[in-house]
């Protein structure tokens, strides 16, 4: 396992100790999930948590929360219906970044995110250190056709323009964590769509 400075490490070997099926992290700390719009975060969380898809709130399991930004989502579905859809967007990204920070305090936390903007995980990692813990990304790399695709199956559609700037900003965090720099994260672990269907369980013991 190769340092490249601090505590950050080169992505061939992540920090979070690994298999075909497990990926193990320190208690307490919080995991970011990303990829594009469309990757099957939402679909792995469902998968790996017994989640329903029609919760409101965060779902705790055995002392993890596990937090969709699509319960904030149904959080607000009904009550902003009337609120134009820049404002809808702002009110279910405040939800869902506040329960993440509330969470931190009782325990270990994975969490989707909602794009791929390196700002928003500067912010996340921040709160992370805010609670005493630090921040791991979960990247699933999915390709960008495949991702539409999944857009098309779930029914909600990112716009041509939109998520050609996740695309790129994608890219960018790809290409920067592939060359062993997850910043601002501690670790940063890449799951091709293959392994992430591999995956069986995310433990917090290490």
């Amino acid at each position: 396992m190769k340092a490249t400075g601090g505590d950050r490490l080169t992505l061939g070997v992540p920090a979070a100790d690994s298999t075909a099926d497990t990926l193990s992290y320190p208690p307490g700390a919080l995991v970011i999930l990303t990829g594009l719009p469309g990757a099957g975060k939402t679909t792995l969380l469902r998968r790996l948590y017994s989640l329903r898809g029609d919760e409101e709130q965060p779902v705790d399991r055995h002392g993890l929360t596990v937090i969709d930004s699509y319960q904030s989502r149904l959080r607000w579905a009904v009550k902003l219906a009337w609120a134009p859809k820049p404002l809808r967007t702002a009110v279910v990204w405040l939800t869902h970044m506040s329960r993440i920070f509330r969470a931190m305090r009782t325990g270990p936390v994975i969490a989707h995110n909602r794009g791929c903007a390196v700002p928003i995980l500067y912010v996340l990692s921040w709160l992370a250190v805010s609670r005493g813990t630090r921040l791991h990304l979960l990247l699933l790399d999915t390709p960008a056709d495949l991702a539409m695709a999944g857009q098309q199956t779930r029914g909600r559609v990112v716009p041509k323009a939109a998520f050609g700037r996740h695309i790129r900003r994608w890219g960018r965090l790809l290409g920067r964590v592939q060359e062993g720099d997850p910043a601002p994260a501690v670790t940063a672990h890449v799951l091709t769509r293959a392994q992430a269907d591999r995956l069986k369980e995310v433990r917090f013991d290490r």
